[in-house]
C-alpha cells in the first residue's frame, strides 16, 4: 500500500495524552517516512465533517516534541457521533437528509487521505469502524488506526489506556490540596468526587495514589497534623454495592474520633439511583449526543453529601470534583512511555494496511497489537477484587462488596 496523505484527529473527552500522541505520531513519520503529507483535522469529526484542517508544515514537524510538555489537544477536540443524523442537522454540521457518513467519506475522498489516525475512547474508535465500513463497502480502502484515549481506563479488551495513569497521579495531588481543608471547619465532610461514568478505575487507582502518598508523609500529631485526618476514609465506585446505613455508621464513628471525613467518589456511583428519583419528582434528566446521561447536571457529588451530612453529623460539607483539573494535564512519564510504544505500532499498521486500534490485548496474552474494532467497545468494568485495591480499601477500614 503506498500512503501519499495522513490525517490525525482527536475526539472526545480531554485526557493527559492527546498533545503527546499527536505529536509522536508526527515524529515517528519524520523517523520511518518523512515523504507522508500530515494534515489534522481540527476539533475531530466536527472538523472532518467541515473539510477544516491544517498541514503539518515543516515548522510543526520541527516542533513535534513540543507537544510533549502540555495537556489538552493542539487540534482540538468535539463530541461528534457520525451515525447520529438528528443531531448533526441540528448542530449545523450536515444538511436534513445527508448520510453523515457519506459526507465525512467524500470529504476523505477529496482530501485524498490514505490513513487516518484517530485518537480517542470506545465512541471515537467505534465510530472510526462505522467510517472505515462505510468507505470499504463504497470501494475507497482507506485505513483507519485509532489510539486509545479514556481517563476511565475502561476500554475493552485493552489492558490500559492512554492518559489514565496520568489523570490518577494529577487527582491525587488535587487530593493533597482540597483534603488540606479538612481542617478549616469542626466536623468536616470532604466529598472528592472524580471523572468514571461508568468505570471507577480512575477514583480507585487516585485513591491509591493518594493513600500511598499520605504513607510516605511525615506527622506531627501532638499538634495536631495526623496521618488519620489526612487519609482517605471511603471509596465508592459504581461496581460496588453500597449500604449507605452501613457506611454512614462508619463514617459517623470517624467522624466522632478525628473530627473529618475524607471520600473519594467516582462520579458514575449511584447514578442510577439519582436518576430515578430524579425522574420519579418528574425532572428531565438531559443526555448528550450518544446517550450519556450529562453527569454534571444530576451532580453526585452533592447527593452523596447530602445522604451523608446529617447521618455523620457534619457541621460543614465540601464537594469538589478533579475532572478538569486531571484530564487537561500533560502526559507523565509512565504513560510518555505507553505512547511511544503504541505510536511506533499504529505507524507501521498505517503503513502496512492494517487497520485496528493500538494496545495491548488483554484477552490475547497482553500483546501489543491491532485490534480489530468490532472488539473495541467501552464501560469495561473495573474489578474491585484487584489485590492492589482490596488491600487499600482494608487498610481503610471499608469492606467492598461488588454489584
Amino acid at each position: 500500500m503506498t500512503v501519499r496523505r495522513v490525517a490525525l484527529l482527536t475526539a472526545g473527552g480531554f485526557a493527559p495524552c492527546l498533545s503527546a500522541a499527536v505529536g509522536g505520531l508526527i515524529e515517528r513519520y519524520n523517523e520511518v517516512s518523512p515523504d507522508v503529507e500530515i494534515i489534522a483535522y481540527q476539533y475531530g469529526y466536527h472538523g472532518l465533517l467541515t473539510g477544516n484542517y491544517v498541514l503539518v508544515d515543516d515548522e510543526a514537524r520541527k516542533n513535534a516534541a513540543i507537544l510533549n510538555r502540555f495537556g489538552g489537544s493542539p487540534i482540538g477536540n468535539s463530541r461528534v457521533k457520525l451515525t447520529n443524523a438528528k443531531n448533526l442537522v441540528e448542530r449545523g454540521l450536515v444538511k436534513e437528509g445527508e448520510n453523515p457518513l457519506e459526507v465525512a467519506a467524500e470529504q476523505l475522498r477529496k482530501d485524498g487521505v490514505d490513513v487516518l489516525h484517530t485518537i480517542g475512547g470506545d465512541d471515537t474508535n467505534t465510530t472510526a469502524a462505522d467510517l472505515a465500513a462505510y468507505l470499504h463497502d463504497h470501494d475507497y480502502e482507506l485505513t483507519v488506526v485509532g489510539l486509545p484515549k479514556t481517563i476511565d481506563n475502561d476500554i475493552v479488551p485493552i489492558r490500559q489506556s492512554l492518559g489514565a495513569w496520568t489523570a490518577a497521579e494529577e487527582a491525587a495531588d488535587f487530593a493533597q490540596h482540597i483534603i488540606g481543608e479538612h481542617r478549616s471547619n469542626p466536623r468536616m465532610l470532604i466529598v472528592h468526587e472524580v471523572m468514571g461514568r461508568n468505570c471507577g478505575y480512575l477514583t480507585a487507582q487516585s485513591a491509591y495514589d493518594y493513600h500511598k502518598w499520605v504513607g510516605k508523609q511525615e506527622w506531627a500529631p501532638t499538634i495536631g497534623l495526623s496521618e488519620e485526618r489526612w487519609d482517605v476514609h471511603a471509596v465508592y465506585l459504581p461496581e460496588m454495592s453500597i449500604d449507605l446505613d452501613a457506611e454512614a455508621t462508619r463514617l459517623r464513628a470517624i467522624m466522632d474520633e478525628i473530627g473529618n471525613v475524607n471520600i473519594f467518589l467516582s462520579e458514575g456511583a449511584g447514578v442510577d439511583e439519582i436518576i430515578a428519583e430524579k425522574e420519579a419528582a418528574g425532572e428531565e434528566v438531559q443526555r448528550d449526543p450518544f446517550g450519556h446521561v450529562k453527569l454534571d447536571t444530576i451532580n453526585p457529588g452533592q447527593w452523596f453529601a447530602k445522604q451523608f451530612a446529617d447521618r455523620i453529623g457534619a457541621e460543614k460539607v465540601m464537594v469538589q470534583k478533579s475532572g478538569y483539573f486531571s484530564r487537561a494535564w500533560h502526559a507523565n512519564a509512565d504513560d510518555l512511555r505507553l505512547i511511544k510504544g503504541m505510536v511506533d505500532l499504529a505507524v507501521e499498521c498505517a503503513l502496512a494496511g492494517k487497520p485496528g486500534v493500538i494496545g495491548h490485548d488483554e484477552e490475547n496474552g497482553d500483546v501489543l497489537t491491532n485490534i480489530a474494532f468490532p472488539r473495541i467497545k467501552g464501560a469495561k468494568a473495573f474489578d474491585v477484587t484487584q489485590g492492589w485495591f482490596t488491600e487499600t480499601m482494608a487498610s481503610i477500614g471499608q469492606t467492598v462488596q461488588a454489584r
